[in-house]
């Protein structure tokens, strides 16, 4: 898709998981050494199932944490837990044990979407850039620093610390609030329809959809990029 290059924005905002850091990735990962040290594959013998049934687990028991009807010291234990359960392990001792192991080991898997260096070294002289998302304060600082990219962000806005997800518009004036910026200078870049695009529209910033997989939608974003390198035709 060509895209007619814009000069005015002096301020990127970026989300981290699933548009920056390869967050299907780097779980699946983490969860599958986890499995393997937690001899799991005596009893379970296919893991893609249980990665399947976690994840099944984990997106609906995520969106009552991002409703405010789940805690994360209950979040954490009770998605494997369940997970589990359904394989005839119903054991919340271990699943406790489980959830903290992968909590450790997860962020510091460092798979970054392809040419997402490449283009972060581009965009660096010319714009400020800084990482808003959702997600727990510890985790989010260990992913950015193990895959390197602490030294291209000048601020982080995490969620937890803040008080305020996406795609509450208080996060939004958070960033532009600490940068003195003002909102037609700013862009966001995230994969999320709801978060990141509507909560950046309704707060006034142009928007670029990340939709790697093509999926089909009805999404109004300022614009849209299949692979991060595209950011390169209009920054």
């Amino acid at each position: 898709m060509l895209f007619q290059r814009k000069h005015r924005y002096r301020y990127l905002f970026f989300d981290l998981d699933h548009t920056l850091w390869d967050f299907d990735t780097n779980a699946r990962e983490a969860i599958y050494d986890t499995f393997i040290d937690f001899g799991l594959s005596a009893t379970i013998n296919d893991y893609n199932i249980f990665f399947t049934t976690y994840e099944k687990h984990n997106k609906r028991l995520w969106a009552e944490y991002e409703a405010g009807n789940l805690k994360k010291e209950q979040l954490r234990p009770l998605r494997f837990h369940l997970a589990l359960k359904d394989f005839g392990i119903d054991d919340f001792s271990m699943a406790e044990k489980f959830g903290e192991a992968y909590v450790t080991r997860c962020p510091r898997k460092t798979t970054l979407f392809p040419g997402v260096i490449e283009v972060l070294d581009y965009l660096k002289p010319h714009y400020t850039m800084a990482i808003i998302t959702n997600g727990f304060a510890e985790v989010q600082q260990v992913k950015i620093t193990a895959c390197g990219l602490a030294p291209y962000f000048s601020r982080v806005f995490i969620s937890e610390i803040l008080g305020y997800q996406k795609p509450r518009p208080e996060i939004f004036h958070a960033a532009l609030t600490a940068f003195h910026a003002k909102k037609k200078e700013c862009l966001m870049i995230g994969d999320n329809p709801e978060n990141d695009i509507a909560g950046a529209r309704n707060y006034g910033i142009d928007q670029v959809f990340f939709n790697p997989h093509r999926v089909p939608h009805q999404v109004r974003a300022t614009y849209e990029i299949t692979a991060i390198e595209e950011l390169k035709n209009f920054l």
